[in-house]
């Protein structure tokens, strides 16, 4: 049975996540409409915004994601005018492998360069290893943490409530047709609710009794490690065109990730060092670095639909609902674009770029 409605609703937008999606959402709605944004954990961005790998490639994903990653390139350095410090550095992003796989995987921003060219850029890399590469000069490197805390700031300056250790464990539609939503003892009443679960977002959607839409995570493990002969400091991120590794310079030593995507349950990841070493023994077998000692390493979730696109927009069945789910690994990258496009769809206006028909959760196969 419906409750009661106990009148007008206390929060117009309710974002359940504090991840990079539901805080550049909030970001971008706070000040022109209440919001409230629920994270479950006790710090935002736990599982996998502070697992990023902290590079923006315009070159990297397929034209929707790209197109968003381009605008979010530019609104970010839109609001680095008005910072001390900058978010975006550059950093190129170097793809290597044999000739087909880098004409398949490269796109967008990237062009091919020689071996030569590219041991130029990368010295560390072997002689002989690879037969091609591609470049992509516009990629940058992103202080994914400075970001955040703007992100941050903007919405408590502007009124917005952050409320951390607020896991959504029940909700319902009143007779006004808005939501009642519980979370940790606390009551919220919304006229929309935006889900920004990440890897909980299926879960997320079944709570509200929304479909879900055959979101997957995948793990994604990194590590910074020592290297007896390291790249140059502003060296490329070098990456497998056939997606086994990818590399970078890093203030520590060097981040490494195997680029595995391996199916997951939603969970608090955790890296398996047997990866680590693997990984370390691959690298080494195609570059001089010799990696050795493991500072860190960490394994976040990756979030995907079936189709590899973000899901964004309102539910086509549940009125109030609205997705923002599926980043998969472009959260980051496209996150200012796509809290735009989000932010717009909310308000029933156009977006600069107007992706949604292909984010819609209404598109076929989900």
């Amino acid at each position: 049975m419906r409750r009661p409605a106990p009148g007008a609703p206390d929060t117009p937008v309710l974002i359940i996540g504090g991840g990079i999606a539901g805080l550049s959402l909030a970001a971008e709605l706070a000040g022109r409409t209440g919001v409230v944004l629920l994270e479950a954990e006790e710090v935002l961005g736990y599982h996998t915004s502070s697992r990023s790998a902290r590079q923006l490639i315009p070159s990297y994903g397929p034209p929707p994601v790209q197109a968003l990653t381009i605008r979010t390139l530019a609104l970010i350095r839109e609001l680095e005018a008005n910072l001390p410090q900058p978010i975006l550095s550059p950093r190129g992003f170097l793809l290597v492998g044999d000739e087909e796989d880098v004409r398949d995987q490269a796109s967008g921003h990237m062009h091919p360069i020689t071996m030569a060219e590219a041991e130029g850029l990368a010295p560390e890399l072997e002689a002989g290893s690879f037969e091609a590469a591609g470049l992509d000069t516009t990629s940058v490197s992103c202080d994914t943490g400075l970001l955040m805390d703007w992100h941050r700031r903007r919405i408590e300056s502007r009124g917005g409530r952050i409320l951390t250790n607020r896991r959504v464990d029940a909700a319902e539609r009143t007779d006004a047709g808005n939501w009642l939503v519980s979370a940790a003892g606390e009551q919220f009443v919304a006229s929309t609710v935006v889900n920004a679960g990440g890897a909980w977002a299926d879960a997320v959607a079944t709570l509200f009794g929304v479909r879900p839409r055959r979101l997957q995570p995948y793990r994604r493990t990194a590590a910074i490690v020592e290297a007896a002969n390291p790249p140059a400091p502003d060296g490329p991120m070098v990456a497998s065109a056939l997606d086994t590794f990818y590399y970078r310079p890093d203030a520590e030593g060097v981040l490494i990730s195997p680029s595995e995507a391996v199916p997951s349950g939603a969970e608090d990841a955790r890296h398996r060092p047997e990866d680590i070493d693997a990984l370390k023994a691959l690298v080494n077998s195609v570059t001089s670095m010799g990696l050795g000692k493991v500072h860190r390493a960490w394994t976040g979730l990756r979030t995907e639909a079936p189709d590899g696109l973000p899901v964004v927009g309102f539910d086509d069945a549940v009125p109030g609902f609205f997705w923002l789910a599926g980043q998969g690994g472009y959260g980051f990258q496209t996150s200012s674009g796509i809290a735009e496009l989000a932010a717009a769809q909310l308000h029933g206006e156009r977006p600069p770029v107007d992706v949604a028909e292909a984010l819609s959760p209404a598109r076929g196969g989900l």
